[in-house]
């Protein structure tokens, strides 16, 4: 298959209307074609394109900041001489005079599926800022890895954050290019717009259900996304960066795995296998031992839930990644009432608010967590009515 970039290098037509034009690069890591090259130097390298800035999501043009809330500088490229505008250090909104030296931006992001990875927030703003200047987007589009699923709660309306784009579920199921579509109708932006789609994207067929296993090189589009089967648990896993517990950060398998050093993991799997095994379906749960080598719990042994949906037992259709991680959580708070799991924090930059409530969009998910009487139907009768009318939205900005 080819991805949005392979196409613009691969196909004189698509870039056409780009002749003459100044251009501008969104890129991480992880934007590179398909022999590996990185999009700032494919791009670059084609004589009837005219690269003049290139700009870094969080973590940086070049990935090199390891953790979240970890800013970064703007700085010159060394080889094409470019001016690399950072929009995750003094600001993350583009700037005017960030704007100034293009015409049109081309964002090239790997993502991953969730509403709290912050390249769609990024997405959201430059598009805005395009309106506003008179620019105009592009996005060379790329697989959603973690596929069409939906799941989660819709963030509610004043719980937007650098984590929160705007009122959609967790999972969303669209692609950067199709989210950039709902972005303009739901801000009513006056923007120009285009996608250059992939060709061959099949995200209902295995054994990648959104990624194109075997077919392509996964590249970390942030330091702690090293694979897939991180990709698949994310829309979970994420929600603790907003909990004491480890997310795994400081090993080798971050965000597929969770635990602490005074939890029993086999009395959790348990007590999640009680309360809702429906909710453990399409993936397979191992105890494990772990001490991370860096971040929460550093230097600690922890026991551990390793979430497996890597093997021949998982089943992309029934894995519900949010509601597996919330039922760890209800158990923990089942096993240890009194347990600090909700860690309190200016997380991405937001004041008064727990971590987990921004994580979430709303305390809706603690809530039912901490309240002892809560069932896990209760939090289906809240979710399932975000999840239905959400799949209804997002069905006119389907490309594939």
């Amino acid at each position: 298959m080819n991805f949005g970039i392979d196409r613009l290098l691969a196909e004189p037509e698509l870039r056409a209307p780009l002749n003459g034009r100044r251009l501008a690069l969104l890129a991480h890591p992880a934007s590179v074609t398909a022999n590996l090259t990185h999009s700032l130097d494919a791009i670059a390298g084609c004589p009837d394109l005219k690269l003049t800035a290139a700009f870094g999501p969080q973590h940086g043009l070049r990935g090199d900041k390891q953790d979240n809330m970890v800013e970064s500088p703007d700085f010159n490229d060394p080889v094409h001489g470019i001016p690399v505008f950072s929009l995750y250090g003094e600001v993350r909104r583009p700037t005017g005079a960030m704007m100034e030296p293009w015409d049109v931006l081309l964002v090239d992001l790997q993502d991953l599926g969730c509403r709290i990875y912050t390249f769609i927030t990024t997405l959201r703003y430059v598009l805005e800022a395009a309106a506003r200047h008179g620019k105009a987007v592009w996005v060379l589009d790329r697989p959603n890895p973690a596929g069409r699923p939906v799941e989660g709660l819709t963030l509610r309306p004043g719980w937007e954050s650098f984590v929160g784009a705007g009122p959609m579920p967790m999972r969303h199921g669209l692609t950067l290019g199709e989210l950039g579509f709902w972005f303009i109708e739901t801000l009513k932006l006056d923007v120009e717009y285009r996608v250059i789609e992939m060709q061959g994207w099949a995200p209902e067929t295995g054994p990648g259900h959104g990624w194109p296993l075997g077919e392509r090189i996964w590249v970390n589009p942030s330091p702690n996304a090293p694979n897939l089967w991180m990709a698949r648990a994310y829309a979970g896993t994420v929600m603790l960066e907003g909990a004491t517990l480890s997310e795994g950060r400081g090993t080798t398998r971050p965000l597929e795995l969770f635990g602490a050093p005074d939890i029993d993991a086999r009395a959790v799997i348990a007590e999640m296998q009680t309360l809702a095994p429906q909710w453990l379906e399409g993936c397979l749960l191992r105890d494990c031992w772990f001490e991370p080598t860096f971040h929460k719990h550093v230097g600690k042994l922890c026991a551990g839930v390793h979430i497996h949906v890597e093997g021949p037992q998982y089943d992309h259709a029934a894995f519900k990644p949010w509601r597996l991680q919330a039922l760890a959580f209800k158990a923990i708070r089942r096993l240890y009432p009194d347990y600090e799991i909700w860690r309190d924090f200016p997380y991405e930059y937001e004041l008064g608010k727990l971590p987990i409530d921004v994580i979430n969009g709303s305390p809706i998910l603690r809530e039912w967590v901490d309240d002892a009487a809560a069932r896990p139907a209760d939090l289906d009768a809240l979710t399932t009515p975000d999840e239905a009318a959400w799949i209804e939205t997002r069905r006119r900005h389907l490309l594939y």
